[in-house]
């Protein structure tokens, strides 16, 4: 798949909130840095590890925020990794960068947020 397609594919089975089909891109070990974890939850880590972990920050932040929608705007490639610019919850827009493991799965990603 190239990055376009997944950038797609990653935006759409984020716009349909099905936590599961969203975790299904992710390896077991994942690991997100975003600055949305302090500001969803009130704490002080910007970063997540374990699939189990970002499963439940996930399903706060769909719960919290249920009108989630992100419209793709651009997509790059990288070595093993994209990075997906679009328009975000509360008319951010962010770039996320996804890096991939040996089986294909997003193992780090870190966003960005204006």
């Amino acid at each position: 798949m190239n990055h376009q397609e997944f950038a797609q594919t990653w935006i759409n089975v984020w716009n349909s909130h099905d936590l599961e089909d969203i975790l299904s891109h992710y390896s077991d070990d994942i690991e997100i840095t975003t600055p949305m974890i302090v500001m969803a939850t009130g704490g002080r880590e910007s970063s997540l590890k374990g699939k189990d972990t970002v499963r439940e920050y996930w399903r706060k932040a769909l719960n919290k925020f249920p009108d989630l929608y992100f419209d793709l705007i651009h997509s790059t490639a990288g070595v093993n990794s994209v990075a997906l610019f679009y328009k975000s919850i509360m008319d951010k827009r962010a770039v996320e960068v996804m890096f991939f493991d040996e089986e294909g799965k997003i193992n780090r990603m870190y966003a960005h947020y204006d």
